[in-house]
């Protein structure tokens, strides 16, 4: 059995369908504050991983635990989880983590990360690490004004980053947690080409078949909106990334086309796939 924790969520869900479709015994786990709607054949259990000891009953007899961590997890105590997993039977890990903490390693946002993918390494289990980088879904901020006003702000309009589809995330999770070849590889996922703004922007417009204007916002504007709903230290390193990556956050990984044995999706195939929610 395979144990996937945030299955309701942008990679979360297509891992668990992928899983399934592939005949493999799948249990969903999610806090349900979301909707649940998981394949026929999939169990679905309500954990939260602030609470450990509320994953028991999933982790019994699993062989492999998908581990998704909300925010830079920093609020978790995952040796427990961990040492809870390997009481229920896992004898792997897949974490997914973040692009950012072999990008940036001294950046205070990513450093619960680092402390998370080193805990999993020491664990004894099998472990693979994945690090996305910036993820294609994260457009769907712009759905709102897109719906009501045919327009997008965002700072940095020409530079550009090679995001990646969360479906490319969930297939290459879905390969390594019944794969054991994959143990102790860390992998680095990125989209097939650089996409800035301004042309993510482009994408969205030639999907929906109007037309969307772009308006570029200077950082401090960027910096009061994210404020909102991110902290400090993660609206900064957020900031970093998208007005100054490093020759390393603009590298086109080769990684998921070594798992998976094909091209990662562009921006334009996720815009085409997801264009209803800014309709």
């Amino acid at each position: 059995m395979l144990v996937v924790t945030g299955a309701t969520g942008n990679v979360g869900r297509t891992l668990v369908s992928t899983l399934a479709a592939s005949g493999a015994a799948v249990t969903a786990v999610s806090r349900g504050r979301r909707p649940v709607a998981v394949p026929d054949g999939v169990a679905h259990h309500l954990a939260d991983l602030e609470r450990p000891e509320s994953l028991r009953p999933a982790l019994a007899g699993a062989e492999a635990l998908f581990l998704l961590v909300e925010g830079a997890g920093a609020h978790l105590d995952v040796p427990e989880i961990l040492r809870l997993a390997a009481a229920g039977g896992v004898k792997r890990i897949v974490l997914q983590s973040s692009q950012a903490v072999g990008t940036r390693p001294e950046a205070a946002s990513h450093a619960p990360l680092h402390a998370i993918e080193d805990q999993v390494r020491r664990s004894g289990l099998g472990w693979t690490i994945l690090r996305p980088g910036g993820f294609a879904s994260n457009a769907f901020a712009w759905a709102e004004p897109v719906r009501v006003g045919r327009t997008v702000a965002a700072p940095f309009g020409d530079v550009g980053l090679p995001l990646v589809d969360p479906d490319d995330i969930a297939e290459v999770a879905a390969a390594v947690l019944r794969d054991g070849a994959h143990d102790g590889r860390t992998y680095e996922l990125t989209g097939p080409a650089l996409s800035t703004p301004r042309e993510r922007v482009a994408d969205l417009a030639a999907a929906l078949g109007e037309p969307i204007d772009f308006v570029e916002q200077t950082p401090d504007e960027a910096r009061r909106q994210m404020l909102g709903f991110m902290p400090p230290p993660v609206v900064e390193g957020t900031l970093a990334i998208l007005g100054a990556p490093t020759r390393s956050e603009q590298r086109i990984s080769p990684d998921v086309a070594e798992v998976l044995g094909r091209q990662p999706r562009p921006f334009a195939a996720w815009a085409a796939r997801n264009i209803d929610a800014f309709r």
